[in-house]
């Protein structure tokens, strides 16, 4: 019944083994054949019963509601019936080696399988299986749960989380725009200061041609300056496919570290890198890291936006004793009141007259997904702390 020797993915999220033991008990107990589809039929799931080689010998009506089959046309067929592809070709070999071995791979156990309705649509089921006891050779019945709803429930999900997270990209991507906007207008001053420049030398009755390539060469430099300030913005705004790849976490950081020093300069904050040497990769999404970076970045500068001393932020790697990597985002700003610490990753959780309080939650939720952490710290002497830790790259890993 679906007998693939594969660890089960939910098996803990199910009862139906217990359902097996009371289901055999209850069927030693049954006189008459009507007493025994009674009991079939009155079950929620799919119950299916099987012998040694497969052939199935009862079918209830929830099986028959699940498959589209009639009893009578399943009755004394091959499970494999119900089953898609790639589980359809093994599963008489694998039930073969059970009745041979009797080493169990998911007897008593659970997991998520794809069935195959009479149609020949595919969907996905929660299988569980049980061998009758005290039965030779063994027969075994199956409890099948259709799952498409939670299926599409998750997916649904994990697109709205998709969406919500690329939303609170352009969202960090806009808040920054405003101070870096008004960088560009240097580069852009040269170039046009320079070409001006170009024009009345070549005015000139004898132009000087060293001089004149000279400015062409700082007209090219200023302008490559404002395309890649503005090359990176749209990488960042952009909702690529995730992909994740061992990465040198100091070289991430250091992409964004010309936008992160104009955002600073135009709020009068002063900014530092402090990059521990010698890190070890890690396998990550670059760019849903560096909003997650980019995020508290700008919550550092918002949050020293009233501080009437110096402004600081830094951030830092280092590389802990377990192997992981850290980095830190620290600004000298108020801090995080005591009051809402302990609720500063809850989703609409905010300190900030117009904040949303989904900064944070969805920053959280990424570096999670990294099998990572964000956490919170206050600095010293005043100020705020967030600290991200990922996983070093493992030996196995690509």
């Amino acid at each position: 019944m679906w007998y693939v020797p594969t660890a089960p993915r939910a098996a803990a999220l199910h009862n139906s083994y217990n359902n097996e033991i009371s289901f055999i008990r209850i069927r030693r107990s049954m006189h008459t054949v009507e007493e025994f589809q009674a009991l079939l039929d009155a079950a929620v799931d799919g119950v299916l019963l099987i012998d040694h080689q497969g052939h199935v010998q009862a079918f209830n009506r929830a099986a028959e509601r699940l498959f589209g089959y009639n009893a009578r046309e399943v009755l004394g067929n091959n499970v494999s019936m119900l089953m898609a592809e790639p589980d359809r070709s093994h599963h008489d070999g694998y039930l073969a080696r059970y009745v041979t071995t009797r080493q169990p791979h998911i007897i008593g156990r659970g997991r998520e399988v794809e069935a195959r309705r009479k149609d020949g649509s595919v969907f996905p089921v929660f299988l569980s299986v049980g061998a009758v006891d005290g039965t030779e050779p063994p027969r075994f019945v199956g409890f099948v749960q259709d799952i498409s709803f939670r299926r599409r429930a998750e997916e649904n999900t994990h697109r709205l989380q998709e969406r919500l997270t690329h939303v609170s990209r352009l969202a960090t991507v806009g808040e920054m725009s405003g101070g870096i906007a008004h960088e560009l207008n240097q580069p852009l001053t040269a170039v046009a200061n320079y070409a001006q420049a170009c024009d009345r030398l070549l005015g000139m009755p004898d132009p000087d041609i060293e001089e004149i390539r000279g400015a062409l060469k700082q007209i090219t430099a200023q302008a490559v300056r404002a395309g890649d300030i503005i090359r990176r913005l749209r990488s960042l705004a952009r909702n690529d496919v995730v992909k994740r790849v061992p990465t040198d976490v100091n070289a991430m950081i250091g992409e964004l570290t010309e936008l992160i020093s104009l955002d600073s300069k135009a709020h009068e904050v002063s900014y530092k890198l402090e990059l521990a040497q010698d890190l070890p990769a890690a396998c990550v999404d670059r760019a849903q890291i560096q909003q997650v970076i980019l995020n508290l970045v700008r919550n550092a500068i918002e949050a020293q936006a009233e501080c009437s001393g110096k402004r600081e932020l830094v951030i830092s790697t280092l590389g802990v004793p377990d192997g992981d990597i850290e980095i830190t985002v620290c600004d000298n700003g108020p801090g995080v009141l005591q009051s809402i610490a302990p609720r500063l990753f809850d989703p609409f959780c905010t300190s900030k007259p117009h904040g949303t309080g989904l900064g944070l939650a969805i920053s959280r939720t990424i570096v999670k997904s990294h099998e990572g952490s964000l956490d919170y710290r206050p600095n010293a002497p005043s100020g705020a702390c967030f600290v991200i830790r990922l996983p070093r790259v493992k030996q196995d890993q690509p």
